[in-house]
C-alpha cells in the first residue's frame, strides 16, 4: 500500500510539474520604429542663418535636416495579460518631444507597464503619449509632416496611471491621475492632473484638469477628435480643442480631408484655425493690446509610398492676425509660406 501511495504521489507531482511547464507564460518581444529626415525652405521668408518657421513643433529647421530615430520595444506575456513598452527617441524631433525630461531620461518617449485585468479593463502605469489631440509625436501616424498649433501647444506626454474601460462594442472610457503635463520623469511640484476620455467608435471626447507649469490656477482643456472613411478613397478627420487657465486661453479647429488617388499616392489637406486670448500659450507670437491673436494655417501634403518608405512633399501657408513673421527683406509680416519634403522609413 505504501508503494502504491508513493507511486500515486509521484504521478500527481509529475503531472502538476508538467502542467506548470505547459502553462508557464512565454514572453513575446517585438521591435518597431521609424527614421525620418527632411528638407525645408521658406518661400516668403528668410532662409539660412536668419531662417524662421511657424511657431509649431518639429520640422522647423532650415535646409537639409534630420527628424528622429524612433525605436519601440514591446514585451508581452504569451496570454497578453501583462506587458511593458520602452519607446526611445533620438534626434531633434525626439529632443523636442521630451523637453521636460531630466538628463537621465531625455531619450525616453514612453516607458510604461500594463495589466489587462479583464477583457473590459486595462491598467497602464508609467509614461505614455497623450490621449488628447488628433496628431502624435511619431511622423508615421500623422498624414501631414509638419504639425498643427493645437498639437504643438497641447500635451505631448503624461506620467501617471490610467484605466481604460470597454463599455460596449462601440463605447469606451478612460480615467487617469497624472503628473503635470509633459513632466515625464517625476512629479516635481506635488500637483496632480485628472484626465478622462469618452469614446464612441472613432470619436473621442477628452478632458484634462489640473495645475500646469507652476501656475497657481488650474488648467481645463476639452478636446474632440474624430475621423471617418466617407468612401473607399475619401477620409475626413476633425480636431477641435479649448484650453483655459484663469482667462488665458487658446482654442482651435482643424479639418483633415484626404483623397487616395492610387494605391501608392494620397493627397491631404490640413486647414486649421487657432486663436489665443489674454496671451494664451504664447504660441502665435504677435498679439494686439488685449493679448489676443489668431492664425489660419493651410497645409497641403502628398504622400507617396515606396515599400516601407514614404515620401511627403508639403506646402504650408500660415496667415496670422498680427505681424509675427518676417518677409524675405526681414520686414514684419503676418504670413509665411514654406515648403518641406520628408522621407519617413517605418520598420
Amino acid at each position: 500500500m505504501k508503494s502504491i501511495c508513493t507511486l500515486l504521489l509521484l504521478t500527481i507531482s509529475t503531472t502538476f510539474m508538467f502542467a506548470q511547464e505547459e502553462t508557464e507564460d512565454k514572453k513575446k518581444f517585438t521591435v518597431e520604429g521609424s527614421v525620418d529626415v527632411y528638407f525645408r525652405q521658406n518661400i516668403s521668408g528668410p532662409n539660412g542663418e536668419d531662417a524662421i518657421a511657424p511657431n509649431t513643433s518639429f520640422a522647423n529647421r532650415n535646409g537639409f535636416a534630420i527628424g528622429m530615430a524612433n525605436v519601440i520595444g514591446a514585451f508581452e506575456s504569451e496570454n497578453g495579460k501583462v506587458g511593458a513598452v520602452a519607446d526611445l527617441v533620438f534626434g531633434p524631433r525626439g529632443e523636442e518631444a521630451v523637453f521636460l525630461s531630466g538628463p537621465s531620461s531625455n531619450i525616453v518617449n514612453q516607458l510604461y507597464v500594463y495589466w489587462n485585468v479583464s477583457e473590459k479593463v486595462k491598467l497602464t502605469l508609467g509614461n505614455f503619449n497623450t490621449f488628447l489631440g488628433y496628431e502624435v509625436i511619431s511622423p508615421t501616424a500623422n498624414f501631414n509632416y509638419s504639425t498643427s498649433y493645437m498639437f504643438s501647444y497641447g500635451p505631448f506626454s503624461h506620467t501617471g496611471i490610467k484605466a481604460d474601460f470597454t463599455l460596449s462594442e462601440d463605447f469606451s472610457a478612460m480615467l487617469a491621475v497624472l503628473n503635470q503635463t509633459d513632466a515625464t520623469e517625476f512629479n516635481f511640484d506635488n500637483n496632480y492632473t485628472l484626465g478622462a476620455q469618452l469614446g464612441y467608435k472613432s470619436t473621442y471626447l477628452n478632458f484634462l484638469y489640473g495645475k500646469q507649469g507652476g501656475s497657481t490656477e488650474s488648467t481645463f482643456q476639452v478636446d474632440l477628435t474624430t475621423g471617418y472613411d466617407l468612401s473607399d478613397d475619401f477620409f475626413l478627420g476633425l480636431n477641435a480643442t479649448y484650453n483655459d487657465t484663469d482667462g488665458a486661453s487658446f482654442y482651435g479647429v482643424a479639418l483633415y480631408p484626404q483623397f487616395k488617388t492610387s494605391d501608392a499616392f494620397t493627397l491631404g489637406l490640413r486647414g486649421e484655425y487657432f486663436a489665443e486670448g489674454e496671451g494664451g500659450a504664447g504660441a502665435i507670437g504677435g498679439y494686439d493690446l488685449e493679448g489676443d491673436a489668431s492664425v489660419v494655417a493651410v497645409t497641403l501634403t502628398g504622400s507617396y509610398n515606396v515599400g516601407d518608405l514614404t515620401i511627403k512633399p508639403e506646402f504650408r501657408l500660415d496667415s496670422a492676425s498680427e505681424d509675427t513673421f518676417l518677409d524675405t527683406d526681414q520686414d514684419p509680416s503676418n504670413s509665411l509660406s514654406s515648403f518641406v519634403i520628408a522621407g519617413i522609413y517605418k520598420f
